[in-house]
This record gives structure tokens, C-alpha cells and sequence, in this order.
């Protein structure tokens, strides 16, 4: 069975590791901003010459608008709608929900048995009830460096993902009224349109891989502690 004497009372790992992760996010804000403007204005460059570098500032208000939306709503998503994003699912949206039903059965490094013989029952059926007992199990290696580094990665790329589709939606709507050429501007939303999916996609495998990680290094510790219980369990000698 699971050590609850082991859970920590209270958790700020989640915390942390986004406050790890703001100065990234706000390099990828930064980034596509910039690319936002620098289409705007090698557009301008090609059709007007180098003067509209400088007479047409007023391109800068949009942009800079779009970046201060991008970022406030950023923080208004919710951590539902940012996994719903990445795992385009509705209900059950989390890969802790399939947990024990697809994950724990399908990675090698997991050892099923093992992993059955800690939770001390039969694996979880239901979604939310594979999610909790998954938690209970994160929660005591929370602070793993392997667990740790993952979730990062994750908690990462999952908000990146949520303001993937921000500037597809804001900037690409900039793009269409500030980009002169119809041609740029399509091709302009739709480099944003792949940027989401391959965030997204980066985001997913992260995800999955933070569940598969804390159910196999629980199972690898079970089943090196069930060997020392068998061998003592024999008068006493090692057989």
C-alpha cells in the first residue's frame, strides 16, 4: 500500500516551476511579436521602399496591442482550457485520467505488477479515480530530479501552447489588417497554425511522459524492496 506518512502536507513544486518557466514565456511572447513586426515591415520594405520603416509607426500600435491582449489573456486561461489545448479533449482531459487503463500497461519501463502491488489492489477503472491515485503516487516523489524536470518541461510547453493559439488568433488578425500582401498574410497565419500544432504535439508527449515517469519509478522501487521482504522471509538466509 501507499505510505501516506510519506505525502508532503502541502506542495509548491507546481509554483515554482512556473515561476522557472515566466522568463521563457515571455521570450516566446517576445519572439513572436518581434517575427510580427519584422514580416510587417520587410512587407513595407518591398512595396514602399525604406521610408515606410519610419513613416509608418502607427503599425506599431496594433502590434504592441496584440501583445499586451496575448499576455493578460494568457493568465486568464484556465489550466482546464490550456490542457483541453493540448489534449484536445473535453472530458477527462489529462493523461492521469488513462493512467493505469493505457499508460501503465504500454510503457516498458513500468512493471505492472509491481506497480499493483504498491497500490495494493487492482488498478483503477474510472478516469478520476486513475487520475487521483496517480497523484497520491506523484506526490511522494514530487520533488524527484527526473520527475521534477519533466513537469517542468510540461507545465512549459502546455502554456506555451495556450499562447500558441492566442497569436494565432490576435496576431494573425493583426497580420491580415497590417500585412499589405494577401499572399503574406495567409502564409503568416499559417506558420502561426503550425506553431500550435507542433507546440501542442511537443506539449502532449511531455505530458504523457510526466504521468509514465512517476508510475514507473514508484513501480522500479517496489519491486526492489519486494526481493529483501523474500529473501528475509527464508530462515532467515539468502537464497
Amino acid at each position: 500500500m501507499i505510505d501516506e506518512s510519506s505525502v508532503p502536507p502541502r506542495s509548491e513544486t507546481t509554483k515554482s516551476l512556473k515561476g522557472q518557466n515566466r522568463w521563457q514565456l515571455w521570450l516566446v511572447v517576445a519572439a513572436n511579436s518581434l517575427f510580427l513586426y519584422g514580416v510587417v515591415q520587410a512587407n513595407s520594405i518591398k512595396l514602399d521602399g525604406l521610408r515606410a520603416v519610419f513613416s509608418d509607426s502607427q503599425k506599431l500600435i496594433p502590434i504592441g496591442l496584440a501583445l499586451v491582449v496575448a499576455t493578460v489573456l494568457n493568465g486568464v486561461l484556465s489550466t482546464d482550457v490550456k490542457a483541453r489545448l493540448v489534449f484536445l479533449r473535453w472530458r477527462n482531459v489529462l493523461p492521469g485520467h488513462r493512467a493505469f487503463s493505457q499508460y501503465a500497461i504500454s510503457d516498458p519501463r513500468i512493471d505492472p505488477a509491481a506497480l499493483a502491488k504498491l497500490i495494493g489492489s487492482d488498478f483503477p477503472v474510472q478516469p478520476l479515480e486513475q487520475n487521483r491515485m496517480w497523484y497520491r503516487l506523484y506526490r511522494t516523489i514530487e520533488n524527484d530530479p527526473a520527475v521534477r524536470e519533466v513537469h517542468r518541461d510540461f507545465l512549459l510547453l502546455r502554456d506555451y501552447a495556450g499562447l500558441s493559439v492566442l497569436f494565432t488568433v490576435l496576431y494573425g488578425a493583426v497580420g491580415f489588417f497590417t500585412i499589405r500582401s494577401l499572399s503574406v498574410g495567409l502564409l503568416y497565419f499559417l506558420l502561426l497554425i503550425v506553431q500550435y500544432l507542433a507546440v501542442r504535439q511537443a506539449a502532449e508527449n511531455y505530458g504523457v511522459r510526466f504521468v509514465t515517469t512517476v508510475l514507473a519509478l514508484k513501480a522500479s522501487k517496489q519491486a526492489i524492496k519486494q526481493p529483501k521482504k523474500t529473501r528475509g522471509a527464508v530462515g532467515g538466509t539468502d537464497v
